[in-house]
């Protein structure tokens, strides 16, 4: 709008910005004749609408004057209007500009703005007064506080506190533009600039909380800081520590770089200082760079340098770690982790370990130099990306002293277990008629005392599912002959046995067993009588093997010697077995005004029957001597990758008994109608068997009866599990069974020979059945709780060692602590008692148990311990504290005895961007 005044009239003129077309409608009458439009004139003049222009009265009909505004609101006319005008041949007289400037609009932007008390305009000063609880919008700048001003004719804005009724000040400024938020005392910022002035600011960027007392915004992306302290502390105005400096350069997302910086912890100053510091940020999740080793030393491999390298960003989808170790004896280790990742599709991670151990000095009698090694890998996929194809992988491979000699692990669980295992498999399933699948799985299991090592790569399995080739187009299968089903499977398998010392050496695949199996299964499954399920079944079996073996007498050395001979070879096997079952249900009531209302007994007996024929014709004689007078059968099957097939024919028939023992009692709940259901006995077993074709000397006709049970108790907080064998036939002086009934030779009816009790009981006072994991000592072989300890990793002591056990409620502080002190408790006991040869004794007794507590609301504590009643000692022990210091922690931990015993002590900053701060001490004397 344009407003065009002259000497005797006044026009209001219309301009459409987007055309550029004028539109003059409205003439007022002489300005001397109504006071009403000198004071409409003074208001449009005011705002900067409006210049005074003189025309001839005497001929108002002229064309209006061309109105030059710089405003940004003014709009030239277009070049039409232009020609127009200059086919007027009408004369116009000269008009004179006024010599006052427009105003400009200093806002182009929709502004909102709220206040809780009152909001006030003061046209003279040209400010916006926000008072209480203010709020002001302004594209993306977000302002809130206690009292804001706006400044429309310098472009600024003000915020800052206001007092409450008891006179302090509260309602901090919370400027807000884009992702950058600040939370100052006060603030001045100019919209047209980006500048703003900002005092005692406190920011977060990542995990760093910075404050400043003055602080320069000089645009979008720069900041500097004057009297300025950085923090990974909650609270940034009364930290535990913080880094002291006087000039800073602040780019939000990517760095901080100051000038002298001075660590200051409980606000006193300490001597570490740096003449500049560099801090990179990002809004990235990980960006690489260098991880600082730290300084320790040895008794038996001097000073070193330990968890030094560098963490590789390489993409949002997987990383690498690499992390090395260095002693002056000229000992070293490296280390390279990598997790990997892809949304919906699979997830894994892999560590590979290598360390060169050298103890003491080379010409010293102690002196020794080996290396080892440790590989996990850790994969899963992702079910929803292929519900028809699985690959998965769980590995846990390498030297066999690893975890017992590693300088840079505590593997406390994993030095007393015994055994390494891993597993990788693929498995496809084809959804055909009828469905098939297959399975690719490479094994590893590796015994860490005798470095024995049992590997199949790979295994092959594949099957095609059941086949009923008497059902009808109804589908309904039932009767004998409507269940006759058969399968068929196939098995192959690339076997190793090898040891330590010749893993993934040629002598390993030269000894290699090869070997496929095929199994036709046949069977059928009825009811019979209408109470018992009757199932029977033949198996056909076909091995190949790639190796037998040649026996014989060689005169040369004098004994009895094996020859491989290499060539394809198979033998054929077949057997037939039918079982009949029941179920049986038996309830004792005992009222239902009893506590006891019933108990209720299941029995699950069972028959079953199997047949296998003798196939001697596999077998073979050879002499044991040079006579050759002796001689003995032996299979050229011998040591193969599926066994041997039976020189002896078999005939058993087995018997198997299971209950379960259920309970029905008055709840205490005196609302509740129902009985409350109680498992009195998970499960009673007795199973054994009788073989019609045993000779009475080496095979006795009935096997020894096993007992097996379990139940819970303490609300299936406590588990219990027993067995026994019971053998009922007697033993000679050498302790051989012999055809005699153990009643008939002056004893019981049956020997016991073994038996077993284990007790496993996890409770605490926190509430909640949460289960508790040790999933580092799990990846190395040992158990999923602390019972044996917790494993340190010593390449990041940053962890808690009670990460498992936080309580999710928040530490409830009261006038007597010990109204509320959480603890957990693990317990295990195990008992065994032999008997095999009248030895008559306890062979084990031993109880672990594991305590954790919250010793004060910062100060936790822990220990893991345990007796041997046989050997009349403790076990392995563990102690562990540690102390909260809130952006700090402290730990400390100590195995007193045995082998393994060592201490390690830490003291960090939690936050992983200030990780490399910290002092770890240990002892590694024993390794």
């Amino acid at each position: 709008m344009q407003l065009i005044i002259f000497a005797k009239k006044l026009y209001v003129s219309l301009t459409c910005q987007k055309t550029s077309h004028t539109f003059t409608k409205i003439a007022f009458k002489p300005l001397h004749t109504n006071l009403f439009n000198i004071v409409l004139i003074s208001f449009f003049l005011t705002l900067g609408y409006g210049k005074v222009y003189s025309q001839d009265i005497k001929n108002p009909k002229k064309p209006l004057p061309t109105v030059k505004q710089t405003d940004k609101a003014s709009t030239a006319k277009s070049d039409a209007a232009k020609e127009k005008d200059k086919s007027v041949n009408t004369k116009i007289d000269t008009v004179k500009v006024d010599s006052i400037k427009p105003t400009k609009t200093f806002l182009d932007g929709k502004v909102r703005y709220k206040a809780k008390d009152y909001a006030t305009f003061d046209k003279k000063k040209k400010t916006l007064t926000l008072y209480n609880e203010a709020e002001l919008y302004y594209k993306d700048v977000e302002l809130k506080s206690g009292i804001i001003v706006l400044d429309y004719a310098k472009d600024e804005v003000y915020a800052g506190r206001i007092k409450d009724s008891a006179g302090v000040l509260t309602q901090y400024p919370n400027f807000k533009q884009g992702s950058n938020e600040v939370q100052p005392d006060s603030i001045r910022f100019n919209f047209k600039t980006k500048k703003a002035l900002i005092f005692n600011s406190r920011t977060e960027q990542g995990e760093f909380k910075i404050k400043a007392a003055v602080t320069k915004k000089e645009n979008d992306s720069v900041y500097f800081l004057r009297g300025a302290r950085f923090t990974t502390s909650t609270d940034v105005d009364n930290p535990e520590y913080y880094f002291q400096t006087n000039k800073v350069k602040f780019v939000p997302g990517k760095k901080v770089v100051t000038g002298l910086t001075n660590m200051v912890i409980a606000d006193v100053p300490t001597p570490l200082a740096l003449p500049f510091a560099y801090f990179p940020m990002s809004e990235e999740k990980s960006v690489s760079g260098i991880i600082i080793p730290s300084y320790n030393d040895s008794n038996t491999r001097g000073f070193s340098l330990q968890n030094g390298g560098y963490y590789f960003a390489l993409s949002d989808n997987y990383d690498l770690t690499v992390l090395g170790d260095y002693y002056t004896n000229g000992s070293y280790a490296m280390r390279f982790e990598s997790a990997y990742a892809t949304r919906y599709k699979y997830r894994g991670n892999i560590n590979v370990r290598f360390e060169n151990l050298i103890n003491s000095e080379r010409g010293y009698p102690d002196y020794s130099k080996q290396n080892i090694y440790n590989i996990q890998w850790s994969h899963s996929k992702d079910t929803k990306s292929n519900p028809n194809s699985t690959f998965s992988a769980s590995v846990n491979m390498g030297s066999s002293k690893y975890f017992k000699q590693s300088i840079n692990q505590a593997n406390i669980g994993s030095n007393l277990n015994n055994t390494l295992s891993s597993s990788i498999s693929w498995n496809k399933t084809f959804n055909t008629i009828p469905q098939a699948r297959i399975a690719l799985t490479a094994t590893h299991s590796q015994n860490t005392q005798t470095e024995v090592i049992n590997m199949t790569l790979p295994s092959l399995q594949a099957s095609i599912d059941r086949i009923y080739p008497f059902v009808g187009k109804d589908g309904v299968k039932k009767g004998f002959i409507k269940n006759i089903n058969l399968q068929y499977n196939l098995s192959g398998k690339n076997s190793f046995v090898t040891t330590d010392s010749l893993f993934f050496k040629p002598q390993m695949f030269k000894d290699a067993q090869i070997g496929m199996q095929h199994t036709i299964p046949l069977s059928t499954n009825f009811k019979l009588f209408k109470y018992f399920s009757a199932g029977m079944a033949t198996n056909y079996q076909e091995t190949w093997v790639t190796k037998t073996i040649d026996r014989s007498y060689d005169a040369d050395q004098s004994k009895v010697v094996d020859q491989t001979v290499n060539g394809f070879d198979a033998f054929r096997t077949y057997n037939f077995s039918s079982n009949l079952g029941t179920t049986i249900y038996g309830t004792f009531n005992f009222g239902a005004d009893k506590k006891i209302q019933s108990i209720r007994h299941v029995m699950r007996p069972s028959i079953t029957y199997a047949y296998t024929p003798s196939f001697e014709k596999y077998y073979d004689t050879y002499a044991v001597d040079a006579s050759g007078r002796i001689t003995t059968e032996y299979t050229r099957f011998e040591n193969g990758v599926y066994g041997a097939p039976g020189k002896e024919n078999s005939n058993i028939v087995g018997f198997s008994l299971s209950n379960t023992f259920e309970a029905k009692v008055r709840d205490s709940d005196s609302t509740k109608t129902e009985p409350k259901k109680i498992m009195l006995l998970n499960n009673l077993n007795f199973s054994t068997s009788y073989n019609f074709n045993a000779d009475g000397r080496q095979n006795l006709a009935w096997q020894p009866l096993l007992v097996s049970g379990g139940t819970q108790f303490f609300d299936n907080k406590m588990n219990m599990n027993f067995g026994a064998t019971l053998d009922p036939y007697a033993i000679d002086n050498s302790g051989t069974r012999i055809n005699t009934y153990n009643i008939d030779n002056g004893g019981s009816l049956f020997r016991m020979t073994s038996a077993n009790v284990t007790l496993n009981y996890s409770f605490s006072n926190k509430g909640g059945d949460k289960e508790k994991t040790n999933t580092q000592s799990q990846r190395n072989g040992g158990r999923n709780d602390d019972l044996f300890g917790t494993n340190t990793d010593l390449t990041d002591s940053r962890n808690s060692q009670f990460a498992n056990e936080k309580d999710d409620d928040e530490d409830v502080i009261t006038e007597f602590f010990n109204a509320k002190i959480p603890w957990d408790m693990t317990l295990a006991y195990s008992l065994t008692y032999s008997n095999i040869n009248r030895e008559n004794k306890i062979s084990g007794n031993s109880i672990m148990v594991s305590i954790n507590t919250d010793i004060t609301p910062k100060w936790k504590g822990g220990v893991s311990t345990g007796y041997d009643f046989v050997q009349k000692g403790v076990t392995f022990t563990q102690f562990r504290f540690e102390r909260d210091l809130l952006s700090w922690r402290m730990a400390f931990n100590w195995q007193p005895l045995g082998t393994n015993s060592n201490w390690n002590f830490f003291i960090g900053i939690k936050s992983g961007v200030l990780s490399d701060i910290k002092w770890n001490k240990r002892s590694v004397s024993n390794r």
